[in-house]
């Protein structure tokens, strides 16, 4: 081998750049133990939500890491926490930011899809039309996205064009309005207004896109994803390791209306209040009817009467209490005294309050100059009962004088007590308007509300005389610092041009992750030893050499992975362990062809040469087949199966760098230093050395068999079908762990009460159920996703343990472990879109190797082999799993993890398959005696060991990582074993034979021989 000193030197560096890239991961994970440790010294496990204040504490620990500095010389500069040999010193941030980043399910954390309205967007460049055309259209649209593929913007032109009659898209009721003046004029056709929303739709995503990217780039998360989805309005958000799942989809899916509303006072609007709570008094007494009721005391006394009589805070008495009920029954607990606090009320009754108050019938009574009022409840403390109402002074538009569209810069802050605040700064135009209206409020005494998404956060009075110039001003209210930091991040990043509704979302909580971790490296550790130790026993000392390469693999692997930022997953470490099959794949074909070479009586030198040139070809083949198939699961796949694509396709890469040259490198090494190697042991020296069997003349009894285990499968996809998950239905899944094992009809029944449908399975453990339903499943705002996690938790709660809350179930990374473990939600508009792309991934697949095997080949007869084969494996494999699913004692849902399998089996199959291809091609050019029959057979006589060496090698390393692995991946593994097994199969009896039997008929054969010959001729 030519240039082994550049070999040698890229293979070393290679090495020890991966060796130094990983050593910063080995740091972080220290580091961050410690930080655990740290945070459980302060908070006992006794301590009220200790889990939470510990994930609080190891936060803070983290960021003053980051954000600490030291004074040295004349300068401040960061804590060095890393001293590498002590060449280099390396601060926290250096070293997470080199770590290699973990995915959700390794890290937990929360992966989503957004949908940016279309519609919202649409309704904001209408002006808010009114126009019902318009607004049917929008309707008819959104019944049309539910069975097309089509966006929603072409669904709404569909749906206008149908319905239009004379009525033009530039109408001045409709997009001819004053906002788009400037580009859409009355007399243009709807086409060309067309091609400008479309222009103004996009706009608006990417705006989104943008506000998104800056909230989550602050929101202190490692490795943060955020990548739009083609040219939907789909985001999609992978944020590895957040520990707040609710504080995360809040600050994703805010529009941050930030709102500046002038008040009335509580002497101004309690008439009205009175007024309407009388309306009920007497309402209340028409319905009493029981003759048991309590006298209740009528209170004759006007409005400011009422309000002398009620101060301070309500009595907690029952009686006092059920007497304010019967006299106030509109709720009201405590009158306003004079500020811009109208009255306080209980938070049960908010609702009930604000129906009452602006009824029309209720509405008419208002004075004319208060007929615009808006009512608004203050920022709502968690631990209270009670909530603040707030009179806002409206107008015909309902629109305040002053939004947040001014605001130039947010920064946390504090306020005049030292309570979390926020400063804001605006613009220009919103600096004058500012003073105006500050200037108003001080001379009338009055207060200005700071209202963020309809709730006041503030109403301060304005003490500064001529008002506040500067465009300066603060939020205060009751919240947390991380709610301070978050609304600065929210109001710097800007506001989302629409509402954003979370479709698609995963959340993995940390324990499970460490679980998957834990599982993922003993199924590994597991497999390779297996491999290491088979390699030596199979090829002894070359085994050795071929052990090193792999060992060299892995650590390149890691190396290339933490190099390029790219994201470990569970999937992932499951395409390193079948990397470890690819990987021995290379030197069995290696060493296979080096004793073929020995048997032929050559010299050990040269059977090295030529067994290394004459495999190389079968590598190249079945790895780029591999490869295709893991680049369009790349391609097509998102969040964890992505992650497997990476991980596969990298591996594909340094197996044939450490198989083709490393291994090369040992093998010319010891055989110059005058070793000898025999490429075998003496209980495997002959070991299929005569095989002689004719697999042409039992193809027949192979086609029968094929054809009754594909009637089946088709019999059974057809009658009982496939356990399809939600990512293909739509739906929340929820795996939810117990301390004691679980009936599962029994939690069936109990759940069917409420959601009225609901499938429960047990996963990994009798103690460990997957529950699964569709209600509300056309709901995907985050107010339903509360309420099932909700009723989900009302259901389960007699199982689980005596005193758990709801917070501590929804946490089931707690130290007992017990709770909700992992969601995931797919809405049904998103999950035939997944269902669809899926097809067309492997659709795509097929005809990708079709192609590429036809012209490697240069004959149709490889090609339709090579396909028919993969058909007869992926039906094979959904037979069995529609035969299996429903007393498997593990999840065999059909999803996207699925949809990774069946296309890594393909890739799989062709592997074997072009193999074999390969070895007849080789056969045709160098014995032109023989004739097709015999060819064929001794191609895949001499190519046995090969594959039974591979495909045990590999099936080992996959029923390691089924049984000792993580549950999540027993469904994918379990296809992928499945898939190995009918792959190595149909390699011989099926790929082969239809070839054979095609290529037969009329002159094929000549004409494969001479196309050989030009093949040879050519290189």
């Amino acid at each position: 081998m030519q240039n082994k000193g550049i070999i040698k030197l890229f293979a070393l560096l290679f090495g020890l750049v991966s060796i130094y890239q990983l050593s910063f991961t080995f740091k972080a994970n220290q580091i961050e133990d410690t930080a655990k440790e740290a945070a459980i010294a302060k908070y006992a496990d006794t301590v009220d939500d200790y889990q939470y204040k510990r994930n609080v504490e190891e936060a803070r620990y983290l960021d003053s890491l980051k954000t600490s500095k030291i004074k040295v010389g004349d300068k401040f500069e960061s804590i060095d926490v890393y001293n590498l040999l002590g060449v280099a010193q390396y601060d926290y941030n250096e070293v997470e930011n080199n770590a290699m980043n973990l995915g959700l399910d390794l890290k937990g954390g929360i992966n989503v899809i957004l949908q940016i309205s279309v519609r919202d967007i649409l309704k904001g460049l209408s002006d808010n039309s009114k126009d019902p055309l318009f607004n049917k259209a929008l309707d008819d649209a959104e019944e049309l996205q539910k069975d097309s593929q089509d966006s929603y913007l072409q669904s709404f032109f569909t749906a206008f064009d149908a319905i239009k009659g004379d009525t033009k898209l530039a109408s001045p009721d409709i997009f001819a309005n004053r906002t788009l003046s400037d580009e859409i004029k009355f007399d243009m056709s709807d086409n060309e207004v067309k091609g400008i929303i479309e222009t103004k739709i996009d706009e608006s995503i990417v705006s989104a896109f943008e506000v998104l990217r800056k909230r989550i780039d602050k929101f202190g998360v490692t490795s943060p994803n955020i990548q739009r989805l083609g040219n939907t309005g789909r985001i999609l958000l992978e944020l590895p390791g957040a520990k707040d799942i609710e504080r995360v989809k809040d600050l994703v899916t805010k529009t941050a209306q930030l709102q500046f509303w002038e008040t009335y006072k509580a002497q101004e609007v309690l008439p009205y209040i009175m007024e309407v709570n009388q309306k009920l008094v007497e309402e209340n007494k028409k319905k009493e009817v029981k003759e048991d009721v309590a006298e209740v005391q009528e209170d004759d006394n006007d409005a400011s009467d009422a309000i002398d009589d009620l101060t301070g805070q309500v009595e907690t008495d029952s009686t006092a209490t059920t007497s304010l009920a019967d006299i106030y029954p509109i709720g009201i607990q405590e009158f306003g005294r004079g500020g811009s606090v109208i009255g306080i009320f209980l938070k049960k009754d908010r609702e009930k309050v604000l129906e009452h108050l602006n009824a029309s019938k209720n509405r008419a009574s208002l004075p004319a100059e208060m007929r615009y009022v808006k009512f608004a409840w203050g920022l709502q403390s968690e631990d209270s009962e009670y909530s603040e109402l707030y009179a806002l002074k409206g107008n015909r538009d309902n629109e305040p004088r002053l939004s947040g569209a001014v605001i130039t810069g947010a920064d946390q802050d504090y306020d005049q007590v030292s309570r979390p605040a926020v400063s804001m700064q605006m613009d220009a135009r919103g600096a004058k308007i500012w003073e105006e209206m500050t200037k108003e409020a001080n001379e009338t005494d009055g207060n200005i509300a700071i209202v963020l998404d309809n709730i006041v956060y503030s109403a301060p009075g304005v003490t500064q005389a001529g008002g506040i110039s500067g465009g300066r001003s603060q939020i205060s209210g009751s919240f947390t610092m991380a709610e301070a930091v978050d609304l600065a991040n929210v109001l710097r990043a800007g506001k989302l041009p629409a509402s954003a509704q979370i479709v698609q979302a995963d959340e993995v909580g940390p324990s499970l992750g460490q679980e998957a971790i834990d599982s993922g490296m003993l199924s590994f550790v597991i497999a390779l030893a297996f491999v290491l130790i088979w390699m030596i026993f199979y090829y002894g000392k070359a085994g050795g050499f071929a052990d090193i390469a792999l060992l060299l693999n892995i650590l390149l692997i890691f190396g290339v992975l933490a190099s390029l930022g790219a994201v470990l997953t569970l999937p992932g470490i499951a395409g390193i362990v079948l990397t470890i099959g690819i990987s021995v794949d290379a030197n069995v074909l290696i060493f296979e062809r080096i004793r073929e070479e020995l048997a032929k009586g050559k010299s050990q030198k040269e059977s090295i040469k030529d067994g290394f040139s004459n495999a190389l070809s079968s590598i190249l083949d079945a790895n780029i087949t591999t490869g295709l198939t893991a680049l369009i699961l790349f391609v097509f796949g998102t969040g964890p199966i992505k992650g497997f694509a990476t991980t596969l396709i990298i591996g594909i890469l340094t197996s044939l760098f450490t198989a083709i040259f490393i291994t090369r490198l040992l093998v010319d090494w010891y055989v110059n230093r005058g070793g000898n190697l025999e490429f075998s042991t003496g209980l495997t020296k002959n070991l299929f050395k005569n095989v002689n069997i004719d697999f042409l003349r039992k193809r027949k009894f192979a086609y029968i068999l094929s054809g009754a285990l594909i009637l089946a499968s088709l019999g059974s996809l057809f009658t009982i079908g496939l356990d399809q998950g939600i990512d293909f239905v739509g739906g929340r899944t929820y795996q939810v762990r117990f301390d004691q094992d679980m009936s599962v009809e029994e939690v069936k029944t109990d759940l069917h009460a409420i959601f009225e449908s609901a499938e429960v399975k047990t996963i990994g453990g009798p103690n460990q159920l997957k529950i699964s339903t569709k209600y509300k499943v056309e709901d995907s705002s985050i107010e339903a996703d509360e309420e099932v996690q909700s009723m989900l938790f009302k259901a389960l709660q007699k199982y689980l343990p005596a005193g758990m809350t709801y917070s501590e179930f929804l946490d089931g990374s707690g130290d007992k472990k017990i709770g909700k473990m992992l969601s995931s939600k797919v809405s049904p508009t998103i999950a035939d879109d997944i269902q669809k792309s899926s097809v067309w991934a492997i659709l795509g697949s097929l005809v990708v190797v079709f192609l590429y095997i036809l012209l490697r080949f240069k004959k149709w007869q490889f090609s339709l082999g090579a396909v028919a084969a993969v058909f007869h494996d992926v039906l094979i494999v959904l037979g069995i799993y529609s035969l299996t699913w429903r007393f498997m004692p593990f999840s065999m849902e059909i999803d996207q993890t699925f949809i990774a399998a069946i296309l890594t089996v393909i890739g799989y199959s062709l592997n074997d398959t072009v193999v074999v291809f390969d070895r007849i091609r080789e056969y045709f050019n160098e014995n032109f005696g023989w004739n097709f029959e015999t060819t064929i057979n001794k191609s895949i006589n001499s190519t046995i060991s090969r594959t039974l060496n591979t495909s045990l090698t590999t099936l080992v390393v996959l029923l390691a990582m089924f049984l000792f692995g993580a549950d999540s991946l027993k469904d994918l593994l379990f296809a992928l074993i499945v898939g190995v097994i009918v792959g190595t199969y149909s390699s011989v009896f099926i790929a082969t034979p239809i070839m054979y039997d095609t290529a037969k008929k009329g002159n094929a054969t000549d004409a494969l021989k001479k196309k050989v010959k030009e093949v040879e001729e050519d290189a």
